[in-house]
This record gives C-alpha cells, sequence and structure tokens, in this order.
C-alpha cells in the first residue's frame, strides 16, 4: 500500500486550486462538496469557475499562482494541464508547507483524490492508486446501487441522536441497536412517514432496547475453508464480520481474518501435530466463556467443523452451560485439493467410493481398513498424515497395496503458497522428508495430478494465476 487513506478535516481551512479551466472544474466539483475555503488561481478561467466565485462558492484570482498564495493552505492542485506550469504551482504549496497534487500526475503527487461515493456524512472512498482508474469507477458504480440515496439522512439523524444513544454499553448491544436503526426501522419509517417518522423510530428503538435484559451470548461454529478467503460461504463471511470474539485454529488463513472487524478480539488456540497445543478442554472452556459473557462468538475451524475437528466435544461444552450454537459448514481441504490437482474425488469404473482417513488419533497412528485401501482403484483424503506416512505404507504394503500407487501430496491447498508433490507409496515417506514441506499437508491417495494442473503449480504462483 503506497497511499494511506485517510480522511483530512477541512471545514474552515484552505484549499488551493492552481488553474481555473476544464481540468480545474472536474477537481472543484469535488472539492466544493467539503467545507473548506477554496481559492482559485488562473488566467482565462471557465465560466463555471466564474459562476462559482460569483455564488461565492469560492474564490477566485484570474491570474497565474505566485509565491505566498498557498500560505496556511492544507492541500495543493497543480490544475493547469501544462507540466511547467503544475511543477511551479506544487512547488510553492510545498514551500508553504501543504500537501500537493498534479492532476493525473501520480509520481509527482503527494497525495491522490480517489473516487468518491457521496452519501453524505456516509462517504466511501476508493482508490487503486493509479493502477486502474476503469476499475474504481466500476467499484463506484457498484456501491452506488448498494447505498440507498436516504442513507445520508438517516446518518445525520443518527449523529445527532448519538449522545443518547450512550446510554446503551459498548459492544454489541449498541452496534445492534444501530443496525436495527440504519438497516431496518429507519428506512421503513423515513419511507412511511418523512425525517419525523424516523427520528420517532429512533426514539421508540432506544426505549425498546432499554427495556429489555442484555442479550444473551451466541456460538457459530464455522468451517473457514482451506485457506483461501473466497471459498469462504456467504454466511460464514457475514458472521465472521458481526462477531465481538473470534476464535480460530492455526490452519484458518489470514486472509480470512483479515474479514474480521477491527474491534473484534481475535484469539489463535493453534494445535501442532506432535507440538506445542492448545488443550482441547480449554479451547471449550474459552469459547463458553466468551459466550457467557454476551459475546458473539465465531469459533473458526479449518476446513470443514465437522471434518477431524473436534466440533462434538465442543457442542457437549455449549450445550452443558446452556449456550446457543449454530453449524456452518466450509469447504473441507480434500474437495479443495482435488479441484487443484484437476482430477474428481470419484470416477465411474475407477471408485465407488471415496474415504477421508486420519493419519493419527489420540491414541497414535490410527489404524484403518487397510484391505479396502490398498486394492486397486481405492481413493482417500489422509488429514494430518505427515508423521503417520511411514506407518501408511507400511500398512497399505503388508495388506497388498502396490508400490507404485499413486499419492499426491498438497501443501497448503489453495494458497498462495501452494505445492503440490507427486510421488508413490513406495517413496512417499522419503518424499516428504526431501521436500521440505513445512506448511499443512494433505495426501490423496490413489490419484495423480492431470499433467496441466501439475505443469500450472509448477510455475511461478503469479504466472500460475495469469493462466
Amino acid at each position: 500500500m503506497r497511499h494511506f487513506p485517510i480522511f483530512v478535516a477541512l471545514e474552515g481551512r484552505r484549499v488551493v486550486v492552481s488553474g481555473a479551466g476544464e481540468c480545474a472544474v472536474a477537481k472543484l466539483r469535488l472539492i466544493l462538496k467539503t467545507d473548506a475555503t477554496v481559492a482559485v488561481y488562473g488566467s482565462d478561467p471557465d465560466p463555471q469557475v466564474i459562476a462559482w466565485a460569483a455564488e461565492g462558492k469560492l474564490r477566485l484570482t484570474p491570474r497565474p499562482i505566485a509565491e505566498g498564495d498557498a500560505t496556511c493552505a492544507v492541500l495543493v492542485y497543480g490544475a493547469n494541464e501544462d507540466a511547467a506550469e503544475d511543477a511551479r504551482a506544487v512547488a510553492i504549496g510545498r514551500r508553504a508547507g501543504a500537501l500537493t497534487n498534479i492532476v493525473d500526475n501520480l509520481a509527482d503527487s503527494q497525495f491522490i483524490t480517489p473516487a468518491i461515493v457521496d452519501r453524505d456524512p456516509v462517504t466511501v472512498a476508493i482508490g487503486t492508486e493509479g493502477a486502474a482508474p476503469v476499475v474504481a469507477r466500476d467499484i463506484k458504480r457498484r456501491v452506488e446501487e448498494m447505498l440507498p440515496t436516504s442513507l445520508g439522512l438517516l446518518a445525520r439523524i443518527g449523529q445527532a441522536f448519538r449522545p443518547l444513544a450512550d446510554a446503551l454499553p459498548k459492544g454489541r448491544v449498541r452496534r445492534d441497536f444501530w443496525s436495527k436503526f440504519y438497516f431496518e426501522r429507519g428506512p421503513r419509517a423515513l419511507e412511511a412517514g418523512g425525517e419525523d417518522a424516523a427520528r420517532e423510530a429512533l426514539d421508540a428503538l432506544l426505549a425498546d432496547t432499554l427495556s429489555h435484559d442484555a442479550t444473551p451470548g451466541h456460538v457459530s461454529l464455522i468451517g473457514a475453508g482451506p485457506g483461501d478467503p473466497e471459498l469462504l460461504t456467504l454466511k460464514a463471511r457475514r458472521l465472521v464480520h458481526e462477531a465481538d470474539v473470534v476464535i480460530h485454529d492455526r490452519l484458518v488463513g489470514p486472509g480470512v481474518l483479515e474479514l474480521a472487524r477491527r474491534e473484534a478480539e481475535v484469539i489463535c488456540v493453534g494445535k501442532t501435530g506432535f507440538g506445542p497445543s492448545w488443550k482441547q478442554a480449554d479451547i471449550d472452556a474459552l469459547i463458553v466463556e466468551k459466550a457467557l459473557a454476551g459475546a458473539k462468538v465465531a469459533r473458526l475451524k479449518g476446513g470443514d467443523p465437522a471434518v477431524f475437528g473436534r466440533l462434538d466435544e465442543e457442542i457437549d461444552a455449549l450445550d452443558a452451560a446452556g449456550v446457543t450454537w449454530d453449524i456452518v459448514p466450509g469447504i473441507t481441504t480434500a474437495s479443495a485439493a482435488a479441484a487443484a490437482m484437476g482430477q474428481s474425488l470419484t470416477k465411474r469404473g475407477r471408485n465407488a467410493s471415496f474415504r477421508l482417513l486420519t493419519g493419527h488419533d489420540v491414541k497414535g497412528f490410527a489404524e484403518q481398513d487397510w484391505r479396502a485401501l490398498a486394492k486397486p482403484g481405492a481413493v482417500a483424503a489422509i488429514y494430518m498424515g505427515r508423521k503417520a506416512a511411514t506407518f501408511i505404507r507400511g500398512r497399505l504394503m503388508i495388506h497388498g497395496g502396490a508400490d507404485t500407487t499413486p499419492v499426491t501430496v498438497i501443501e497448503n491447498a489453495t494458497r498462495a503458497d501452494q505445492r503440490i508433490v507427486e510421488t508413490t507409496l513406495l517413496d512417499l515417506p522419503e518424499t516428504l522428508d526431501t521436500q521440505g514441506l513445512t506448511g499443512p499437508v494433505l495426501m490423496m491417495l490413489g490419484l495423480a495430478p492431470r499433467s496441466a494442473a501439475q505443469a500450472v503449480h509448477s510455475l511461478s504462483p503469479q504466472l500460475a494465476e495469469a493462466l
């Protein structure tokens, strides 16, 4: 991020524009939406600039900018459409201590003006750092379609009401109060009876909220998918954003956690195979503690919470404490890994069943139906199998598994650093040792990548994405 997005307070402060032609007019249409004191310097001013000056919206000086004209200015724009004159103007501005911008000249500007969706006082700024203005305009159009024109009026009504709403406790109760006003009661009242009705609805909503007991906590047990945030369900995205507390395991990708609100408490309860880990009982106690305190908890689990996710233990703890919960399924890593390989988990004539296995359980290396898994055409996804690779190879080969049986190892499935490693049952342990796989891996027994998928993933992540 080369440009840090901020909103600058301009009420009563000077903004200077060097240039008074068509280029300046386009910039002034935006600047005049603010409460700044606007000064324009430029010969041969556009009629629109003259009209704005006559209406008292700006002060026009019909000559080029000179030394001292930018004194006390916060922002100075060069809008002359003349490179030399713009460079002279911003030099004057910088000597006066102002931030400077040359229209359509990113390299020589200290700040940029984003595309703006105006629902005053709600303002959405969209920037692409000059890389893709067309994209910014398209996003602007979409956001304008999403936000009703009445939103600004509701926001002003709410702004005046905020001191009264301070009687509500901070956190979820207050957020729920404002959500109900802006997205439910407020719009309905405004449409039915106008501004007065919206104010009355706000008074009634505050009275209702104060008269009710505190909202009880709730836990959503959410599948965070294999890592790519775009593979989250819409429901999961919404619940993560709404959560007061996000409790996640180490398999949840950083892109998913970015969806949480900045005010949310984010707690990692990661487990490491055969290494330092949170105890499940402690995780259960933490989830219950946060919910009983009234929080809306998002319990994020990599993949799908019902696949090797200790889901039942957490539900039992919540039930015992009288805490309500719901389950939000996610894409399990086996599905994502198969997609990355360009393969189907089942195929007519090859395998009529597909198994999900764990490499180890609470007793150690997990025993399976090795005879069935060793049959030609058998397909299985082996979770948490890195440490058990030698054990798995031995069991399968003892029961007749061919040493040439394909095994594909997928590390960090769906993430930018995803790796796909093709091997055989005979070479599986040695492959894991020599390939330097440090991230979470899933082993696909009986499946090899399609050649096209393998070729793409052998390229750099950037080139693979482009293909």
